[in-house]
């Protein structure tokens, strides 16, 4: 049972027309808010004032599709109270402007249709939805097709899939891991390329005579190696002046204990902390932020830096 002061609101809310308008229409279909002030014929804010009371009260739910947000009543846990009351309310009602309303969102739901026709409702979210084809892994070989590299160093390659992708673009790639099976998976992969190199060797102990690199790569390593700042200073050093260290790895973190069964030594590397590193190994950071957050739980963060090697 309702208090008489939350019968009153109740009341209150269903004396306004303009709510009853939309309740009516909501109550049949999920609309938004532009499709709602094109039906009603009402301002966007009005609108959008009266869809927030009707929330409010527990009559309306919504859901977030890109830019647009959907409105429909909530039959599932409208308050008892609300339910029975706006029962009253359809049964009792007969008017000709919710019979106009009606016709107009037919004809708003007809123009939805048409415009949605793939990808216009994934609006500001496309990267989280596949098609055929559209694959981070299509995306990373057309992206490569801009660049102009040198020699190219892979510390940490594992079985060659990203040297793989950067070789067409490159003079030269050498591929340098710690586990010989990865780098015998790594030369079968890239036995077709005349200008790729694999090599046995500890990342943290690279022992080139002098810098041979233009570009060095140390993606998803630095979590898996003991001494990360042994692994960025020995690929700083094998850079020539004026080159370049792309870093990856993930965010610290508290869920080593997941981590621990793929390898990892390290529970992740903040911003700050891998922008220390890179500066301690004597490269100027020119940049150093997460840039991607996985889907699943717990959400791992990955951090991405690039950082060069002073010319002079």
């Amino acid at each position: 049972m309702n208090s008489l002061s939350q019968t009153a609101n109740l009341l209150q809310l269903f004396g306004e027309p303009t709510r009853v308008r939309l309740m009516a229409l909501l109550a049949v279909e999920e609309l938004t808010v532009a499709e709602l002030t094109a039906i009603t014929d009402l301002g966007q804010s009005t609108v959008s004032t009266h869809l927030g009371k009707l929330r409010e009260a527990g009559l309306l739910r919504d859901r977030r599709a890109g830019a647009s947000t959907f409105y429909t009543a909530n039959d599932g846990t409208m308050p008892p109270s609300a339910k029975k009351l706006w029962a009253c309310v359809c049964e009792e009602i007969d008017d000709g402007q919710l019979s106009a309303d009606r016709e107009r969102c037919v004809a708003a739901l007809r123009a939805r249709a048409k415009d949605d026709a793939w990808p216009a409702p994934l609006a500001g979210e496309m990267e989280r939805h596949y098609s055929p084809g559209r694959t981070w892994e299509s995306l990373a070989h057309g992206l490569a097709g801009l660049l102009r590299l040198g020699d190219v160093l892979d510390a940490g390659c594992g079985d060659g899939s990203i040297a793989e992708i950067v070789l067409p673009r490159a003079k030269s790639v050498t591929c340098v891991d710690a586990s010989e099976p990865m780098v015998h998976a790594a030369k079968r992969r890239l036995a077709r390329f005349d200008n790729a190199r694999c090599e046995v060797a500890d990342v943290e102990r690279l022992a080139y005579a002098r810098p041979a690199f233009d570009q060095a790569l140390l993606l998803n390593v630095l979590v898996h190696v003991g001494s990360p700042g042994k692994a960025v200073s020995a690929c700083a050093r094998a850079l020539r002046r004026g080159g370049a260290l792309v870093v990856s790895t993930l965010d610290a973190h508290e869920h080593l204990a997941t981590t621990a069964s793929y390898g990892h030594r390290h529970a992740g590397f903040s911003p700050a902390q891998l922008k220390r590193l890179l500066v301690k190994a004597g490269l100027v950071v020119g940049f150093c932020d997460v840039t991607s957050r996985e889907k699943r739980p717990p959400q791992f963060r990955i951090v991405t830096a690039v950082a060069t090697k002073e010319a002079s």
